[in-house]
């Protein structure tokens, strides 16, 4: 895997096409990431517990429905046309807001609904994207390819706040929304313009619905990704849930300012998604998993921390989103590579539906304890314990098969999807 042949990657038409795509979208998702809870909190009043109930609408479908979509989506001949169809109807629920918020109309009631619509699309795209991603690269070539979409998600994380902040400033939080609805239209077109020879549906089974999260937990490696995700996902959304509240009200941070310090920040993923292949290379995927857990969890113990002067408390935020921007790519494009690898074609939907459902399920209930925490004990408290308690993660790693495990394994070979078994790694 040479440094040089990721160009040559960008020079492939169809991936290039996908990756444009993904790109635009995810500048589209950083927007609406600051854009709805300060729509909440700026122009509906929304307090700590609505901004909970608002980050569990948005979150709950990955609880109830990522199981169920994998299912379905393994038995679907077109994938990418799935995908198609979830970027429009996100497009059309987003650009809902800004025309209520025109007519005088808009509610949370009405922000609820969307979140929640946008999140079950949502788990629907995803569960269908890894299967088109897989069918446009060799195995070989994941690193790369995560690499590539991860750089794009850090660059989104550079300039999405910013651009967010920016337009809620000039337009408000729910017409800048519009921007985030244009993003999934363009995320349609550029998928429409590629033809990925997909692998063939899975045929009806006993046990269909249940066969990813079987071979989940029979394979060790998936195993320990499942308790070290479903960690810091919980934590994490305790955190993330009160974070916009938290730095605008007791930090007393403009919006422009809040977004500035997280978008100047976000370099660091950049360079997390830049430095990625070299450090798998180097130390090797198991071990590059476990450095970007610790890297990703440990720097936020700042932002509770962070007190003073508003240099010195920006100071602390930059640090703490710098360094774990870093460790969040690590994290991403090292397991997300290992899980495309190990997963076999006829099981990739039904084992990352189980997957989430099982660690991202883990966000809404995060979401809905930081609601409760921030109310109850305060949202510095709360933060703390959001923040801790993601340190955690790491610990699933540290004794397992993942931290041994130096090179991309081989798929396990799949004759029938609940019969699959584990090779040795």
């Amino acid at each position: 895997m040479k440094g040089t042949r990721v160009p040559e990657l960008l020079r492939e038409q169809a991936f290039r096409r996908y990756w444009t795509g993904q790109t635009v979208a995810l500048v589209g998702d950083q927007i609406a990431l600051l854009a709805i809870p300060l729509a909440a909190v700026v122009v509906l009043g929304a307090d700590a517990a609505e901004m909970g109930w608002l980050k569990t609408a948005e979150l709950l479908p990955a609880l109830l429905l990522n199981l169920p979509a994998g299912a379905w989506a393994d038995r679907q001949a077109q994938r990418r046309r799935i995908m198609i169809g979830t970027d429009l109807a996100r497009a059309a629920l987003l650009c809902s807001l800004p025309v209520a918020y025109a007519l005088d109309a808009l509610t949370l009631v009405q922000l609820y609904a969307v979140a929640l619509g946008v999140g079950a699309l949502t788990v629907l795209f995803d569960v269908c994207n890894v299967v088109v991603f897989t069918a446009l690269l060799p195995t070989e070539r994941y690193v790369q390819g995560n690499s590539l979409v991860n750089g794009s998600r850090s660059m989104a994380w550079l300039g999405g706040p910013g651009l967010g902040g920016l337009l809620v400033g000039l337009l408000s939080a729910p017409v800048a929304l519009l921007t985030t609805g244009l993003t999934y239209l363009l995320s349609a077109e550029r998928l429409s313009r590629i033809a990925p020879v997909e692998p063939p549906p899975a045929e009806p089974e006993p046990g269909h619905f249940t066969a990813g999260i079987r071979w989940a937990l029979r394979e060790p490696l998936m195993r320990s990704m499942f308790g070290a995700t479903a960690t810091v996902q919980f934590f994490n959304f305790i955190f993330h849930t009160l974070f916009v509240l938290y730095a605008t009200e007791e930090l007393g941070l403009s919006a422009g300012m809040f977004g500035a310090v997280l978008s100047v920040a976000a370099v660091g993923g950049v360079i997390g998604a830049v430095c990625s292949g070299a450090v798998v290379r180097r130390i090797g995927i198991g071990p590059s998993i476990v450095t970007g857990f610790a890297t990703f969890t440990i720097p936020l113990m700042l932002i509770p921390l962070a007190d003073g002067p508003t240099v010195l408390v920006l100071g602390m935020l930059f640090a703490a989103e710098f360094i774990s921007c870093a460790g969040v790519m690590l994290v991403d494009i090292a397991s997300g590579s290992l899980q495309m690898a190990l997963i076999p074609d006829g099981l990739r939907s039904r084992v990352l539906g189980a997957f989430r459902t099982v660690t991202h399920g883990f966000r809404p209930l995060g979401a809905v304890a930081g609601g409760a925490l921030g109310t109850l004990i305060g949202l510095r408290p709360a933060l703390w314990i959001g923040t801790a308690g993601a340190v955690l993660s790491a610990v699933w790693l540290l004794g397992s098969p993942i931290a041994r495990t130096r090179a991309l394994p081989e798929p396990a070979p799949l004759t029938h999807p609940t019969e699959a078994t584990t090779g040795t790694h």
